[in-house]
């Protein structure tokens, strides 16, 4: 949606709940005279029925309405529909300040329910607030204030200190702070410099930095993060498909229910008025108000709060998912560790070792791989220019080839040795057995030297890895690298030797993955971009660091915007938080019922109080819902 249609839906939601509101204070003002009249103080007649009239148009009109449209446009019974019937019933049998009173509280619960809900909506719309209108584009002619609008890729922005960022882009000159919780939930500035990504609605808050536009507004993270959310707003869940299930069904059942009860009372030998009367109050105590609205109130807070600890959810389903897992399968490189690998060591055979590492950065411009950045990076610190490849061809998990002036190149693992019949130089045969990352190319058989490259763990692995545990999970970590590099990494992270599992071709991933769905849900965390097949058989696919990558955002179940593991586990924790309210929430609404049933067909049960009873649990689901609102994910860097 865009930024007009964002806006154009939150205005008419907010005129909506403005008319709702009106709507209620009218009703209660009704209910208000004819209580006075009833038990304070005579009132003229005329004044008292019109106060009653007052509350029952106002309080039933738009109930009323709300029913005939759903039935109309989708055959089906709304429980609305089961409130005006029971008022209209009770004014029947002359209880007309009873009637009053059920829609007079059943307004208000509506308009509660409804600015409830809506708050748990705003939470993340209110991202769109967080834009500048203008930014100052830097142009041939100077520096000039422009519509953000107007800002297309390749533009360049001046940033002065406390100036929000207008658009996705990256760093070009200047360095300084930003202060990105508004995208990442990250609670400490982060610093930025040269080449740097800088994100939409985040601030800087020291320095003056040019920045390079990398993406239009309507792809901005900003824009992905408000579409995704919505979307995710309107995937229900396993929990809300039931509860939208039996919501249908059971209005149906207390319906008939309700008249088979009138029939039932009548032949006890009831009078038909105090017949019609209990066959309301019945009809009121089992209405499923509280039991439909229970588990979208929950969903909605908790998609809201995660979006704002910078964790986007793909729906309900993936949120009780993640609640279910009990094994997390992590990739290594570049989630685990840093992916900032750094080259250690240049073993040229033939040649010098510029033109060596012209060669092999020449191939790796091509990779994705961390480790091709490293060595990329290495070329750029020594002022070496990559060699001209073409033809390029990837091999997951074994390396890449090319071509050049001199022929056929290729630069990878073991397995890319074994693939083009090459053999391992006696030189390099203790370093492929170290706890460093062996990279060798060569050309045929004939192999030219080597790089070793090794990464470090991020930070935030080693905590989160730990809460994880803690709260029962198991953790698998899986790597197409030796076993002497992942064990350097995983036991550092406080995994056991069983834990780590290393040499793994694509194909390997998957069948582990497939070994601990038998044990129960697996999630598998990676880039959201490689492993595709791996994070495609997991039950819950998880992205990290993806802010910024349309990519990402759209392979992944859960995607966390910044590059911290703890989120992980605070998003896991809320998803577990999220099951037990909802649980809380089905056993009070569910215990309530058959309380207020219970009285209303063997006691005489007044109808205010099953109505106060019915909208008093309503409400208190919704409330206890939005507990979940309480920003549970944002975490601090550790020091």
């Amino acid at each position: 949606m865009t930024t007009a249609g964002h806006s154009h839906a939150h205005s008419h939601a907010h005129e909506g709940e403005t008319a709702r509101l009106y709507l209620t204070v009218l009703c209660w003002i009704g209910l208000t005279i004819a209580t006075v009249d009833a038990f304070l103080h005579p009132l003229p007649p005329g004044l008292t029925w019109t106060a009653l009239l007052l509350a029952f148009l106002t309080g039933g009109l738009p109930a009323a309405r709300s029913a005939l449209e759903e039935l109309w446009q989708d055959r089906k019974l709304d429980i609305d529909l089961l409130m005006v019937v029971a008022a209209l019933a009770a004014a029947a049998v002359g209880a007309f300040l009873e009637g009053a009173v059920l829609l007079a509280l059943f307004s208000l619960s509506q308009t509660l329910e409804h600015r409830a809900m809506g708050k748990a909506r705003r939470a993340v719309e209110a991202l769109m607030q967080l834009r500048p209108e203008t930014a100052l584009r830097q142009g041939p002619g100077g520096v000039e204030e422009v519509a953000v609008e107007v800002l297309v890729p390749g533009d360049r922005v001046i940033l002065r200190p406390g100036a929000r960022v207008p658009v996705d882009g990256r760093v070009v000159a200047g360095s300084g702070h930003m202060d990105e919780s508004t995208v990442t939930g990250e609670s400490l500035p982060v610093r930025k410099e040269l080449g740097n990504p800088v994100h939409e609605a985040t601030v800087n808050l020291d320095g003056i930095l040019t920045v390079e536009v990398l993406r239009p507004l309507a792809t901005s993270t900003v824009a992905q993060m408000i579409r995704l959310v919505t979307e995710a707003q309107a995937m229900r869940s396993p929990s809300e498909r039931f509860s939208d299930w039996f919501g249908q069904r059971y209005t149906i059942f207390v319906l008939l229910g309700s008249a088979l009860s009138f029939l039932g009372f009548r032949l006890w030998g009831l009078p038909g008025g105090e017949a019609l009367y209990r066959a309301a109050t019945v009809l009121v105590a089992a209405s499923p108000c509280a039991v439909v609205i229970s588990v979208p109130a929950a969903i909605l807070s908790a998609l809201s709060a995660a979006a704002r600890g910078g964790v986007l959810f793909k729906g309900g389903a993936a949120l009780e998912g993640l609640a279910e897992v009990r094994t997390f399968a992590f990739d290594k490189t570049g989630t685990l560790t840093t992916g900032e690998a750094a080259v250690t060591g240049l073993h040229a055979l033939d040649g010098g070792e510029e033109e060596f590492l012209a060669l092999i950065a020449g191939l790796e411009a091509h990779s994705e791989h961390p480790i091709a950045a490293a060595i990329l990076r290495e070329a750029a610190r020594r002022g070496v220019t990559p060699a001209r490849i073409s033809d390029m061809r990837s091999f997951p998990s074994e390396g890449i080839t090319g071509w050049d002036a001199g022929g056929p190149l290729w630069a990878g693992n073991a397995r890319m040795l074994a693939r083009v019949g090459a053999a391992m130089p006696p030189d390099f045969a203790a370093m492929e057995t170290g706890a460093e990352t062996l990279v060798l190319l060569g050309r045929g058989a004939h192999v030219l030297g080597a790089v070793t490259v090794a990464d470090e763990p991020r930070t935030t692995s080693a905590p989160a890895l730990a809460a994880l545990k803690a709260s029962g999970a198991e953790i698998l970590m899986m790597t197409g690298d030796r076993r002497p590099v992942a064990e350097r990494i995983g036991m550092g992270l406080g995994l056991a030797p069983d834990e780590i599992h290393a040499a793994l071709l694509p194909a390997d991933k998957v069948k582990l993955v497939n070994e601990a769905a038998t044990r129960g849900r697996v999630a598998f965390i990676g880039d959201g971009v490689n492993d595709a097949a791996a994070l495609a058989r997991a039950d819950v696919g998880v992205a990290m660091g993806v802010a910024g990558s349309e990519v990402a955002l759209q392979a992944a179940d859960v995607a966390l915007m910044a590059e911290d593991l703890r989120k992980l586990a605070a998003a896991q924790a809320l998803a577990r938080r999220t099951a037990r309210i909802i649980r809380q929430n089905l056993t009070l609404a569910l215990g309530a019922m058959v309380v207020l049933v219970a009285g209303g067909l063997f006691f005489e049960l007044p109808l205010p109080l099953a109505v106060i009873g019915h909208e008093g649990g309503t409400l208190l689901v919704v409330l206890n819902g939005l507990r979940l609102l309480a920003d549970p994910i944002r975490t601090r860097s550790p020091a």
